[in-house]
């Protein structure tokens, strides 16, 4: 009963790629200090990248014995390389080899859920630049507000995952504090250099404080918490998706792929991967509260309870992942009805504050004086049961005798979404310039990535070159002849 309580195996096997990394740059850091010797570190090494490529291949035979991916991994090591796998633990524990582990990979899946969210941006834009000029009305409290652009519409879901970016690239900062070398809590007596693994696994610098280093997890709170308002906001949009498609509304079409059938009657299409997505922030919430839960009690520095921060991690990654992908798939496999968005956009006098905005810029009134205005000219078309659009002059002159012909011009709802061009504002112009702005993002983002591509193809060319080989080997590889360890 204790072993399998204690088993953490099926949860933490998916960091074998990170542990393994941690424990050669750990044995090189040791060989460097003279702590081990060269034959020593290269049997390690040797080991562990066969044991990688067992795990990659599925030839690894996992033991449950064996509590975790670590002891897995350790225990194999002793049957390729013998006795001498017994070095690689030498000023480590667990402790700090678990929290590097979970950090690399941490660093990983934060790059994976930012490239989803670049995809479904990319997306996003590329939708909205198909509807520039599809009028819709805007909502507050799910009543018709002001006319606004479609486009302008999904604009805003881009600005929701950047903002989602920005948080889960905020949290890299925290991650990039390397906990290797801090040992079980104390540190080591050992003279390890923590700024080498610090520059080979990619870490900024080392944490201070080793007591801090083992018990800390708002690393894991962070991340938890950007996945759980990510999570939020596709609730959000899947939310008014869903209603949109609604027969009440019918503002959307999603295509068959998006959609489910009824079991009995033949005539449904279902909304069902918009309310799965809908209904996943709940789990998101659940596994941040679980965490926050299980660190509220805990004093300094490392306890069993901590075990569960991976699995919970996990769980919350892959549905996120696996969320935005869905989201993706729905943002391809849907379109406007155009009729629709425009015949509701002409309901509920939409224009009305275009109407009292001509009023003080054109008639010298206050803001309230033109609304108590407005308010008038709308109880005249509500009594009439008239469109502001459908009020003749003469009506209007009723309410305000100063009006002119021109004013019939405000009730044109292209007119009116073109007139809020304040920076943010939903006409035409500006939503262009948003949308090209991210296209240029876009592109600086690929060209980075070609350049980073083109720059790990010319070092691959060269390491393939004798001349670089030879050197490479006498900087780099430590030749016992040179460093005697």
């Amino acid at each position: 009963m204790f072993q399998k309580v204690g088993n953490s195996l099926d949860a933490d096997k998916r960091l074998y790629k990170e542990d393994i990394k941690g424990s050669i740059a750990h044995v090189e850091m040791l060989f460097k200090q003279k702590i081990i010797s060269f034959k020593i570190k290269n049997k390690i090494i040797y080991g562990l990248n066969k044991i990688e490529r067992e795990i990659s291949s599925k030839k690894f035979e996992f033991n449950k014995k064996y509590e975790d991916i670590h002891i897995n991994i350790e225990k194999r090591l002793f049957q390729i390389i013998g006795e001498e796998a017994g070095y690689v633990h030498t000023a480590r524990s667990r402790n700090d080899q678990v929290i590097t582990d979970f950090k690399l990979w941490l660093k990983s899946a934060t790059k994976e859920i930012n490239n989803n969210l670049d995809i479904v941006i990319k997306s996003s834009v590329k939708l909205a630049e198909k509807n520039i000029q599809t009028i819709m009305p805007g909502f507050t409290h799910l009543k018709n507000a002001q006319a606004i652009s479609f486009a302008h519409y999904l604009m805003a879901y881009v600005e929701i995952f950047t903002r989602d970016k920005k948080r889960f690239s905020n949290n890299l900062e925290s991650l990039n504090e390397n906990p290797l070398g801090v040992a079980a809590l104390s540190g080591t007596s050992f003279n390890i250099d923590r700024n080498y693994t610090t520059k080979k696994l990619g870490f900024k610098k080392p944490t201070n404080n080793s007591i801090d280093t083992v018990s800390d997890r708002d690393f894991v709170l962070d991340f938890l918490y950007s996945i759980s308002v990510c999570s939020m906001h596709i609730s959000r949009i899947a939310e008014e998706l869903i209603i949109w498609n609604s027969d009440g509304f019918n503002l959307i079409n999603l295509s068959d792929k998006v959609v489910t059938g009824s079991s009995i009657m033949p005539q449904k299409k279902n909304p069902d991967l918009l309310e799965y997505l809908r209904g996943k922030s709940g789990s998101a919430y659940g596994n941040l509260f679980s965490m926050l839960t299980i660190l509220k009690g805990l004093p300094l520095s490392y306890f069993k309870d901590l075990q569960d921060d991976k699995e919970i991690v996990f769980n919350s990654n892959d549905t996120l992942i696996n969320c935005l992908k869905i989201f993706d798939e729905v943002l391809k496999n849907f379109s406007p009805n155009k009729k629709k968005m425009l015949e509701l956009a002409n309901n509920g006098y939409i224009t009305a504050t275009d109407l009292a905005d001509y009023l003080v810029k054109n008639h010298s009134m206050s803001f309230r004086k033109a609304y108590q205005k407005t308010s008038a000219i709308v109880n005249l078309a509500e009594k009439t049961k008239k469109n502001l659009s459908e009020l003749s002059l003469d009506q209007l002159k009723k309410v305000e005798p100063k009006l002119t012909e021109d004013v019939l011009k405000v009730f044109d709802l292209n007119n009116s979404v073109n007139s809020k061009k304040s920076f943010g504002g939903t006409c035409f112009d500006n939503i262009k310039k948003m949308i090209m702005k991210y296209k240029k993002i876009n592109m600086i983002r690929k060209f980075t990535l070609v350049l980073i591509l083109f720059c790990i193809l010319i070092s691959c060319g060269k390491k393939g070159d004798p001349e670089y080989k030879e050197s490479a080997i006498k900087k780099n590889m430590q030749l016992p002849s040179i460093n005697k360890a």
